[in-house]
């Protein structure tokens, strides 16, 4: 299997450095990778499977990467994306439905059941990220959206809340430091 992760890995990092992804090598370096490394870090303190989690992490975005078009609906062609890579390796239906569903119910922003460890890992892991990566988020709102700066330190602090929101309860516990210091941070 972990021959499997590692060219699912290689595989979601290649789409990253095309010329035709959209939201370019940052995508894998400030956020699919970070959300792959949270995942597998606290995959045993949720219960998860190793296996559906590393690889779900690795894939919970590939549609964005792959068409900016599909970046509304990212979680339902990710899944798709998901199941015809995840084909080609003969893995057993089971495991790929399980693959998917975590990355149907990864998004904050669209609110689904999540009724396994490893769907509530991938989901956790994906808000996580964004604490890691809090200077990628005001390059966005500086950068890309040419915000003024307390406006720019509000949507950050905004997205942060939400994103802490989304968390189950023990995700709460484990990024609260995090969570804590960005809020005293970009706090007027």
């Amino acid at each position: 299997m972990d021959d499997i992760i590692n060219e699912i890995y290689n595989e979601v990092k290649n789409r990253c450095m095309m010329p035709t992804n959209a939201y370019g090598i940052g995508a894998w370096d400030h956020h699919i990778e970070l959300v792959y490394k949270i995942a597998i870090r606290n995959c045993s303190e949720y219960g998860a499977d190793y296996e559906i989690v590393a690889l779900a992490a690795l894939l919970h975005d590939i549609a964005s990467v792959t068409n900016k078009n599909f970046t509304e609906q990212h979680h339902i062609k990710g899944a798709e994306i998901a199941e015809r890579l995840l084909r080609k390796y003969n893995l057993d239906n089971e495991k790929i439905e399980h693959i998917k569903k975590c990355i149907l119910n990864h998004r904050g922003s669209v609110v689904m059941e999540k009724t396994s460890p490893e769907e509530i890992c991938i989901a956790d892991s994906d808000a996580m990220a964004h604490f890691f990566s809090v200077p990628s988020l005001l390059r966005m709102v500086y950068v890309e959206k040419g915000m003024p700066i307390d406006d720019g330190a509000d949507f950050v602090l905004k997205k942060l809340e939400r994103s802490y929101n989304k968390l189950s309860e023990r995700g709460r516990q484990i990024i609260k430091p995090q969570h804590d210091a960005a809020r005293l941070l970009l706090k007027k």
